[in-house]
């Protein structure tokens, strides 16, 4: 029941969120006038045009394949490549500068260099997402690894567990905790890298159909495609990382950690084998 009023609030408080940027929204419109911002009603309408017309969910489909699937190849690969750096020091602090440095380098930096090696197409955008979201994750499951419980790990090592067992059952709840955050920042830099790299690359996409707009100077065309791109963010964000949220909410500490070492040879023993 506590589990179902939890989800409820969040739903409450997050609707009220965006009716507050509803809210602004509107102020700015009615001060600045159209020019800078269009209004809700023109960009609702702008909204339903795209939407019936077609064009907005062939070209979302493909800016989907761009930030999801170079989402999904940045948090793996920075993911393991975090873990392996975590479990080898010498190995994390040989690539935590490296990760630094491709951090710091600015997305739009990146879309040029893939455009001038790749040239436009799928491999532009999908390189660019997946090279800018990776060392995000790298960090955060790098720090994962190296705060983990020292004390736990003596222990499932006494006991004897099963390599699959402590890495399922015992680091992965630890890792969590640090990668969900990071997950959540990363999915939403992956599409607005994907964006740049449509907009700068060959047209296509919700980053071409924006710029379209933009040259033809429909601002609540251009404000629609925006909504479209928050619409679909906030569904996969929830539907992709809000059970992993809710886990980690409510997730808790292995009882060797509460109760003592005892409870690991309880809790832990009968999978030595």
């Amino acid at each position: 029941m506590s589990r179902r009023n939890g989800r409820a609030g969040d739903w409450f408080y997050g609707g009220f969120g965006l009716l507050l940027l509803a809210g602004g929204w509107a102020w700015l419109n009615r001060v600045s006038g159209p020019f800078v911002l269009p209004s809700l009603a023109d960009t609702a309408t702008a909204f339903t045009a795209i939407c019936r017309s077609g064009v907005a969910g062939r070209e979302l489909v493909i800016t989907l394949v761009h930030a999801v699937g170079g989402a999904a190849l940045g948090a793996l690969s920075g993911f393991v490549l975090g873990v392996a750096g975590g479990l080898k020091p010498p190995f994390g602090a040989t690539l935590r500068p490296v990760a630094t440095a491709i951090l710091g380098i600015p997305p739009v930096a990146w879309v040029v260099l893939a455009l001038l090696w790749f040239g436009p197409g799928l491999t532009t955008p999908l390189f660019t997402v997946t090279v800018t979201t990776a060392p995000i994750l790298f960090a955060s499951a790098l720090a994962g690894v190296e705060a983990r419980d020292a004390g736990l790990v003596e222990l499932a090592a006494v006991f004897g567990l099963r390599r699959d067992t402590r890495f399922w059952r015992m680091m992965l709840p630890e890792l969590a905790v640090h990668v969900a955050p990071a997950l959540s920042t990363t999915f939403a830099l992956a599409w607005k890298v994907a964006l740049t790299a449509e907009l700068l690359g060959d047209g296509t996409g919700i980053g071409g159909a924006f710029a379209t707009a933009r040259a033809h100077l429909d601002l609540p065309e251009a404000m629609a495609w925006i909504w479209l791109v928050v619409l679909f963010l906030l569904v996969t964000d929830g539907v992709l990382l809000g059970p992993l949220r809710r886990w980690v909410r409510g997730h808790r500490p292995p009882r060797a950690v509460a109760e003592g070492p005892s409870c690991v040879g309880v809790g832990y023993v009968r999978e030595r084998t």
